[in-house]
C-alpha cells in the first residue's frame, strides 16, 4: 500500500516533466566536437603510449589500459547518444560519428542502438528483462524452474560471470548476431548494417594488426575491449539493479516510473562522471534518451525536483548491490537466493496454516 501511495506522488508530483526537460533535449554541436576532442584525442595519446610500453613491461602496458578504457568508455558514450539521436543536431553527423566510435568500441553502431531504444521504451517490464539489461527472474519465475534452470540462472548470476564472462560473450556473440529481431521488430536493413559494421571492424582490426604487429595490437585493443565492457556492465548492473528498483509486467507498466524509481543516480567523483559521460545521472537519462550527455548534469541541477524520489547510490554503496539476484513482486525489491528462500518457505507456512 504505502509504495503504491509513493507512486502516485511521483505521477502528480512530476506530471509536468516532459515540459521541464523540453530545453535540454536541444543538442550543442560546440559542445560536440569538443567532448569529441576531449575524448578521442586522450584515447588515441593513452593507446600510443600502451603500444610503446607493450615492449619495455606488459604491466605498465595493462596500468595504461586500465585509464584508457575510461576514455573508451566515453568514446561509447558518444556512440551511445549519436544512437538515440542527441548528441549533433544533425541526423547525418550522428551517424557518421556513431559509425566511427564503433571501429573503437566493436559494438556494431545501428544494431546496438536499435536493441537500446527498445531497453528505453520497455525498460522494467519483466517480459523482455533480458533486452539491454542485466536478466532478472521473480522470485516465483526462479521457484517454477526445474533444478538444471535454477543452477543456469544461479551461475549467470555469479559476479565473475556477470562481470567477467558475460562482457566477452556479449562483445563476440551478442553483437555480432541479430538475436532481438523477433522482440524488437527489426527491419531487414538493421540486420543488413549490423553485418557491414562488424565486417568493417574485422577488416579494420586485421588491417591494423598487420601493420602494427598481430601480438602488440591484439594484446592491447582486447584489453581495452574487455575493461570496457566489465566497467559497463557493471554500470548496467548499478542503474537497474537496486533495491527498490521498478520491475513490472506490461499490463501495470509506466514510463515515468521506470525511469525514476527503476533507474539510480550514480553519485560518483567529478572525475569518473566526466569519463563516463554523466551515464549515472541515469533517472533523468530514462525520462528523455533525446538529452544529450553534456546537459544531465545541468538538467539535474536546474530541476532538483526529478531527483527527489530516485535512488542515490555512491561506490561504496553500489558494491552492495551485487547481492540482489532477484525480483520479488510482493515486497516490490530486490533480493538475495538466501531472502528468496526465507520468503518462499514462510509463504508457503502462511497458506498452509
Amino acid at each position: 500500500m504505502q509504495n503504491l501511495k509513493l507512486e502516485q506522488e511521483i505521477k502528480e508530483v512530476l506530471s509536468n516533466w516532459k515540459s521541464i526537460i523540453e530545453s535540454y533535449q536541444i543538442p550543442n554541436n560546440k559542445k560536440a566536437v569538443l567532448q569529441l576532442i576531449t575524448t578521442f584525442l586522450p584515447f588515441i595519446g593513452f593507446w600510443v603510449l600502451m603500444y610503446f610500453s607493450f615492449s619495455y613491461s606488459i604491466l605498465l602496458t595493462c596500468a595504461l589500459g586500465l585509464i584508457n578504457a575510461f576514455f573508451l568508455v566515453k568514446i561509447f558514450i558518444v556512440q551511445h547518444d549519436c544512437g538515440h539521436q542527441s548528441f549533433f543536431n544533425s541526423k547525418k553527423l550522428n551517424n557518421i560519428v556513431g559509425f566511427i566510435c564503433s571501429f573503437f568500441s566493436t559494438i556494431p553502431f545501428k544494431y546496438w542502438a536499435k536493441v537500446h531504444n527498445f531497453h528505453h521504451g520497455h525498460n522494467g517490464q519483466l517480459e523482455v528483462h533480458e533486452i539491454g539489461d542485466i536478466p532478472t527472474l521473480t522470485v516465483n519465475e526462479y521457484k517454477g524452474k526445474r533444478w538444471f534452470g535454477k543452477l543456469k540462472y544461479r551461475i549467470m548470476r555469479m559476479p565473475l560471470v556477470t562481470f567477467g564472462i558475460a562482457p566477452i560473450y556479449y562483445v563476440i556473440i551478442t553483437n555480432r548476431l541479430p538475436l532481438y529481431t523477433k522482440e524488437m521488430r527489426s527491419l531487414k536493413s538493421v540486420i543488413y548494417n549490423q553485418l557491414k559494421n562488424n565486417v568493417s571492424i574485422v577488416l579494420l582490426y586485421g588491417l591494423l594488426a598487420y601493420l602494427l604487429g598481430w601480438k602488440q595490437f591484439l594484446f592491447i585493443q582486447l584489453f581495452l575491449v574487455f575493461t570496457f565492457g566489465v566497467i559497463a556492465f557493471w554500470f548496467f548492473y548499478v542503474q537497474h539493479q537496486h533495491e527498490r528498483s521498478y520491475k513490472q509486467w506490461k499490463e501495470n507498466w509506466d514510463y515515468l516510473l521506470s525511469a525514476i524509481k527503476g533507474s539510480t543516480y550514480y553519485k560518483l567523483p567529478k572525475v569518473f562522471q566526466w569519463l563516463t559521460g554523466n551515464i549515472g545521472i541515469h533517472h533523468i537519462h530514462h525520462l528523455s534518451s533525446l538529452i544529450p550527455n553534456y546537459n544531465l548534469e545541468k538538467c539535474m541541477r536546474e530541476n532538483q525536483i526529478l531527483s527527489k524520489y530516485v535512488t542515490v547510490i555512491s561506490f561504496w554503496q553500489s558494491l552492495k548491490l551485487i547481492r540482489n539476484k532477484l525480483w520479488d513482486e510482493e515486497t516490490a525489491k530486490m533480493v538475495s537466493f538466501r531472502e528468496a528462500t526465507k520468503l518462499v518457505k514462510l509463504r508457503a507456512q502462511n497458506v498452509a496454516a
